[in-house]
């Protein structure tokens, strides 16, 4: 058989029964066919089972080594987010999604070669996130009905942001919100519990604050005839489910009149949530079940934000250090 049949089985199991998104099966197809393609160049043929069966280790290493020279030689390397480490964490993403092809050829097609289990992982700066400010997350929350001039677009704007920041969504899982959601959360002024299906369709509950239900039911105010079914809760000027670059460039703007920092993005609300959280005496597995995280590691990164911020407040406030200064 052959390596891109595999290849091609290999998603539909992803989909079917591991039910990756569809940004994780464009990943690994991307991936795992520039592998398959050097392979062919390396044996000098079109690879087959039996290729992926008795390759080695120095042959992994090579691909490695061949990813890494098309990454340093890359002209846009340097410009905006192309980066060295942007780079490595590229060759992370395919050696992970190497190993995940191998542990599925073991599984179903006995393809027992243990090469790629050897490969180092190449290692990565830690990335901190990169929340607002307390006072910038509230303040947004409202000022951002000021970027559009039409009422209906404001009311839907201040909805929008608020729920991200309030229930700390990703801006994918919000669009992707429809008014049946809002009407199992059973939500009233008071707030509810809001069901959301995250990456990997893993599902979770997430309070809604009064604040967010206000700015919920401001904005369905808008539509009184609207069926509570699966109509999409945030919508374009057509009628039609709302496009996250129209969210972005909501949110640019808006940094822009407002002077903030270029990291100030949708996704920043994300992080605001889960720091001001935090800061507030949040402990890190409620944060972690709030935010959908498969493990604790990927929420660790915020207990550093917090720390840095314990260490701001320590520095205006102790004598000492004001005397240092």
């Amino acid at each position: 058989m052959l390596a891109f049949e595999l290849l091609q089985q290999f998603l539909g199991w992803m989909k079917d029964s591991r039910r990756a998104s569809e940004h994780s099966l464009i990943a690994y197809q991307q991936d795992l066919t520039r592998f398959l393609g050097f392979l062919t160049q390396h044996v000098g043929e079109e690879p087959t089972k039996d290729t992926l069966s008795i390759i080695s280790h120095k042959d992994l290493r090579s691909w490695l080594a061949d990813e890494n020279d098309k990454a340093s030689n890359n002209p846009r390397l340097g410009r905006g987010r192309h980066t060295q480490d942007a780079a490595i964490r590229t060759r992370r993403r395919r050696l992970s999604a190497l190993k995940s092809f191998y542990r599925y050829l073991a599984l179903y097609h006995q393809v027992e070669n243990s090469a790629a289990t050897l490969l180092s992982t190449p290692k990565t700066k830690q990335i901190l996130p990169h929340p607002l400010s307390q006072e910038e997350a509230m303040a947004l929350s409202k000022d951002i009905s000021i970027v559009d001039q039409s009422p209906i677009a404001q009311s839907r704007d201040v909805a929008l942001f608020t729920l991200l920041y309030g229930c700390g969504l990703r801006l994918s899982e919000a669009l992707g919100l429809d008014w049946i959601d809002l009407h199992h959360s059973r939500l009233d002024e008071e707030g509810g519990v809001l069901r959301v299906t995250g990456k990997g369709n893993k599902e979770r509950l997430i309070p809604i604050l009064p604040m967010v239900a206000k700015a919920l039911m401001q904005w369905k105010a808008q539509h009184p005839g609207i069926a509570e079914g699966k109509t999409p809760v945030f919508i374009g000027l057509r009628g039609k489910r709302l496009n996250p670059s129209i969210a972005q460039k909501t949110m640019r703007e808006y940094r822009r009149m407002m002077g903030l920092s270029d990291l100030a993005t949708p996704h920043a609300l994300r992080h605001s949530f889960a720091t001001h959280i935090m800061q507030n005496g949040g402990d890190l597995r409620t944060i972690q079940t709030l935010l959908g995280h498969a493990s604790l590691s990927t929420t660790q990164k915020y207990t550093f934000i917090d720390e840095a911020h314990l260490l701001k407040i320590w520095e205006n406030a102790h004598p000492r250090a004001r005397q240092d200064k």
